[in-house]
């Protein structure tokens, strides 16, 4: 008897009709979902790519980089949207610029 007391307890209809509308509060919270999303994930990764595209264009002819495979290399000519690597004595390759992963060349400042 106790456990279908429970049962009718625990299953029984909510008190009272609710409005059929959407809550203010719905709105409220999906805004700051999204604006937490916007902060924490959005935001970083645009800066990230803001860099890496600037340093990508400012690569020239005598870079040493690593790609995003892991592959050492000096860069031997650069072209609109592929370098050629040297990797080797007499081996080089044409990647993409956008698997540059590191550039291991120090930036010269300019005096």
């Amino acid at each position: 008897m106790i456990f279908s007391g429970l049962f009718l307890f625990l299953f029984q209809a909510p008190p009272g009709p609710r409005s059929g509308g959407v809550s203010l509060h719905f709105f409220i919270m999906m805004g700051l979902v999204f604006l937490v999303f916007y902060l924490l994930l959005i935001r970083p990764q645009r800066t990230r790519q803001k860099k890496h595209q600037e340093m990508v264009e400012n690569l020239k002819a005598g870079d040493k980089i690593i790609t995003s495979g892991g592959i050492h290399g000096t860069i031997m000519g650069v072209q609109k949207d592929k370098l050629e690597l040297k990797i080797a004595s007499n081996v080089k390759i044409d990647i993409t610029k956008a698997s540059i992963a590191v550039i291991l060349t120090p930036p010269k400042k300019e005096k």
